[in-house]
């Protein structure tokens, strides 16, 4: 369970940084506190709860923020640079003019978030799609009885993938449909979630229900992985 902090119990903290270390905050609590142009870069926020704050301009540079909720807050020109982010929970957030240089957002949830003007760099991992923007390409997903399907993504599909290297397109061509060790063919198979959904090799699939929205991860769409290890995992 979060433990609720103060503004003077968390300069209290701060006092105890150290260079080149992360400072534990053992899931800290903070609630309607205006933290706009802290710095409170270097910390161990993981899984921390920031409930209703002001997080303008506030530095969270190198420091630890995974599985933390900071839904419905504003992070406008807040700095993330180097960060590991893996699942932040950062929905309905105000995220124009962030700045994620470096940082890893694996697994982070940017749903209904004003993502705006954001600025990432080459460094920053699984804020740009994984998969192509433009242009055809080969995705696979694991299907009905561990089979393995080999999908072509053609260039005028749409697609959509958020922090994952799971996406989904709106149409594609079934290029085969395998056992996963490649020892066996089928001519069809059908989805895990939905048995009424029939690939058949050398043929199209389509969703017309698509949505464009790449910050939506349950919602209509073929989704697929971008390797047969991938596909495998799931």
């Amino acid at each position: 369970m979060n433990t609720e902090m103060t503004l003077e119990e968390l300069k209290a903290r701060l006092a105890e940084r150290r260079p080149g270390e992360l400072l534990a905050m053992h899931e800290p609590a903070f609630h309607n506190l205006d933290l706009s142009g802290w710095d409170l870069s270097n910390l161990d926020l993981r899984w921390a709860d920031f409930t209703e704050c002001n997080l303008e301009g506030t530095k969270f540079d190198g420091g630890d923020l995974s599985n933390a909720c900071m839904r419905k807050v504003s992070l406008a020109n807040a700095s993330f640079r180097n960060c590991t982010m893996h699942g932040t929970d950062l929905r309905w957030d105000d995220l124009h003019g962030m700045h994620i240089e470096g940082a890893d957002l694996h697994a982070a949830q940017l749903e209904g978030s004003n993502t705006d003007g954001i600025v990432d760099d080459e460094n920053t991992k699984f804020y740009r799609m994984a998969c192509p923007e433009t242009g055809p390409f080969v995705g696979y997903k694991k299907c009905f009885n561990n089979t393995l399907v080999q999908l072509l993504i053609p260039a005028d599909a749409k697609r959509a993938m958020s922090t994952h290297r799971a996406g989904r397109c709106n149409k594609a061509k079934v290029l085969s449909i395998k056992t996963f060790d490649g020892s066996k063919s089928f001519k069809e198979t059908c989805a895990l979630n939905d048995p009424n959904f029939i690939y058949r090799t050398g043929e199209w699939v389509h969703v017309d229900t698509f949505d464009e929205n790449r910050w939506l991860e349950s919602t209509p769409g073929i989704y697929f992985w971008m390797t047969p290890e991938e596909a495998l995992a799931y």
